[in-house]
């Protein structure tokens, strides 16, 4: 799996946040309260949608299970927050290097690529996890649920 290690600026999103874990998973749910309000968003900076989760505070994958809440946002980026309908919220994501994998499959295969990221690419890599949320964009070659889907995954790094 290739890796492409970036730097990106802070980035300004609009969205819809709830809290979860993969035991009390509401990504379904998330996803279709915003989706009605993506069109009527100003400012978007691209046709992307970004599917983010915040860990508050460092994530620790050993003791990470599928109880460790987090708070998940859908979301797009935009240039600026005027007219932002009254059910969003702004979420300022810091500037950093970022890990960039692309996952290719539908949702039921995305855990082998965070197995991959997590058990192999990381531990043998120059990097350590850094404090930052992690997330995925969705681009023109998402297709939910296609085996044929491509989302890029961005897992925020640190040099060791």
């Amino acid at each position: 799996m290739e890796v492409r290690i970036t730097t990106i600026k802070p980035k300004t999103l609009v969205g819809k946040r709830l809290s979860m874990s993969l035991d009390n998973n509401r990504t379904v749910a998330l996803w279709q309260s915003f989706m009605p309000f993506k069109k009527v968003i100003r400012n978007k900076t691209s046709n992307e949608v970004i599917s983010l989760q915040d860990y508050k505070g460092s994530l620790n994958l050993q003791n990470f299970s599928t109880s460790t809440e987090f708070e998940k946002w859908a979301a797009v980026e935009v240039s600026c927050t005027m007219g932002i309908p009254d059910n969003l919220e702004v979420f300022l994501l810091a500037g950093g290097s970022y890990a960039v994998f692309k996952h290719i499959g539908d949702a039921s295969t995305f855990h082998n690529t965070l197995a991959h990221i997590f058990e192999v690419w990381l531990p043998n890599s120059i990097y350590s996890l850094d404090n930052r949320p992690h997330f995925e964009v969705m681009g023109d070659n998402y297709k939910n649920n296609d085996p044929n889907s491509e989302e890029e995954v961005w897992i925020p790094i640190k040099k060791i």
